[in-house]
């Protein structure tokens, strides 16, 4: 079931329990996942501490901007990465070797293109989206930085896709840890010792990612076979950048609507002033650290996934589905009790509780509004597993629709009811949820994820 050979771990997840394989694929990479929020919302405490509340809304005012210009790296990174797993689980070798050159070309140039364009766009887009004058600086200085970056975010993002396409959830996991400490202790040294405010805290986050990538690329190229590459495997496949196309574009695309979805969710909260956005921007991060269970097991399930489709295996997957749900709908439930009782202390880990209090109450109420629909939003993750790993490319567009008019249509028109008023914000956000949940699940139980693979056992060599 687990490949081992002289230092490298690959996972066989076509054979054994299906529970037992997504759970020891999950946990390194919920482990890794974690200490990328926690250093996420490290370098937010440290910013709405040291520097200040405004701050602290500056850069969560450019979260959806800077989620959109880097979207298509991501949406490509993850397509490479269901390829990768598709093949490897159809036992063809050089196929996974020759889509790991490809991604290089796929990467790089995406990369060099979304930095470009947000680097250039990111003081017109702010003002269009009606940042606050007093925020607005900051927030493009913070922008630009993380676009000359986008590189560094695009080289991990790929490679840690390529390495868990192939069942290897423990190397970026040791290259992440190492990043975020390092991220840590850049914002402390960048901020407080050379006060270099939010454009410090940008920087800390692009070194750490490079120098985790960097590590990444250099342990899979000495340890991994996979890594070792012929020449004549570096000349573009035309075949293979089409295939990585096909499931890359329609991710990114679901990741642009999504983000775009969140840029319309931002202009709603700018126009409540900088207190509420501090607050909207706090419980983001919050969320984002409680999905992470949510976005391992997505990992998991789409890898899982990916190699018993390669492989011919479909019912093995709709069993992983159902035992995904089950662990889905018991750690839904916990956290919901946890930010019931405890969403005024978590928020106070964010601003001063003087100067901050007004962030901290409506932070604790938004975070006790939204607990009560992370079921839904374990389910868009779990189905999204499932269909995204079986390269179901419509379903890209049809959750990413649903999000968009969900984040569209819902904040907006709750906020100007009188009884609801600002807490139409977080609403908004919940009923999204629940939309994308039930789209999600009909399109699973529909069916035609089934035979939706690019590279099967059964199908003729790409080669």
């Amino acid at each position: 079931m687990e490949k081992r050979n002289r230092g490298h771990r690959m996972m066989d997840m076509t054979q054994g329990r299906a529970w037992e394989m997504l759970l020891r694929f999950m946990v390194p990479l919920l482990v890794g996942n974690i200490f990328q929020q926690v250093y996420s919302m490290v370098d937010m405490m440290i910013v709405g501490r040291f520097v200040g509340p405004d701050a602290l809304a500056s850069v969560g005012a450019t979260s959806s901007l800077n989620f959109l210009f880097f979207s298509l790296c991501n949406g490509l990174a993850s397509g490479v990465g269901i390829l990768i797993a598709q093949a490897f689980g159809a036992d063809r070798p050089d196929t996974v070797k020759r889509v790991i050159t490809n991604a290089v070309y796929i990467m790089a140039g995406s990369a060099l293109v979304m930095g470009t364009l947000g680097f250039a766009l990111s003081r017109a887009v702010l003002g269009l989206l009606g940042t606050p004058d007093n925020i607005i600086d900051q927030a493009v200085v913070y922008m630009r930085i993380m676009c000359v970056g986008v590189a560094a975010v695009s080289m991990y993002n790929g490679i840690s896709s390529i390495l868990r396409g192939v069942g290897d959830s423990r190397t970026p996991l040791f290259f992440l840890v190492v990043s975020s400490f390092l991220n840590v202790f850049l914002d402390l040294f960048f901020i407080r010792s050379l006060r270099l405010g939010v454009g410090g805290a940008a920087a800390a986050t692009i070194i750490s990612q490079a120098l985790s990538a960097v590590g990444c690329v250099i342990y899979a190229a000495r340890h991994n076979p996979l890594f070792i590459i012929e020449k004549a495997m570096w000349r573009p496949d035309w075949t293979l950048f089409r295939q990585c196309f096909r499931i890359g574009v329609p991710l990114a695309a679901q990741s642009s609507m999504v983000a775009l979805s969140l840029i319309a969710l931002q202009s709603v909260v700018n126009s409540f002033g900088s207190v509420v956005g501090a607050a909207f921007t706090a419980t983001s991060r919050v969320e984002a650290l409680v999905q992470q269970p949510y976005g391992s097991l997505f990992a998991a399930l789409s890898t899982f996934t990916g190699q018993n489709i390669g492989a011919g295996k479909r019912e093995r997957v709709s069993q992983g589905f159902r035992q995904a749900v089950a662990l889905v709908l018991a750690f839904s439930a916990l956290m919901t009790l946890l930010l019931q009782l405890f969403s005024p202390q978590v928020m106070a880990l964010f601003v001063d509780a003087e100067q901050g209090a007004e962030v901290i109450r409506y932070g604790a109420r938004g975070l006790r509004l939204t607990s009560w629909f992370l079921i839904a939003l374990g389910m868009i993750y779990v189905c999204r597993g499932v269909l995204n790993g079986a390269g179901d490319s419509a379903y890209s567009l049809i959750s990413g629709a649903c999000e968009m008019t969900g984040r569209v249509a819902f904040p907006k028109p709750l906020t100007l009811i009188a009884s609801v008023g600002v807490w139409g914000v977080w609403l908004g956000t919940a009923f999204t949820w629940t939309l994308v949940a039930v789209a999600s699940y009909l399109r699973y139980r529909g069916g035609a994820w089934r035979g939706k693979a690019a590279i099967t056992r059964e199908q003729a060599p790409l080669e």
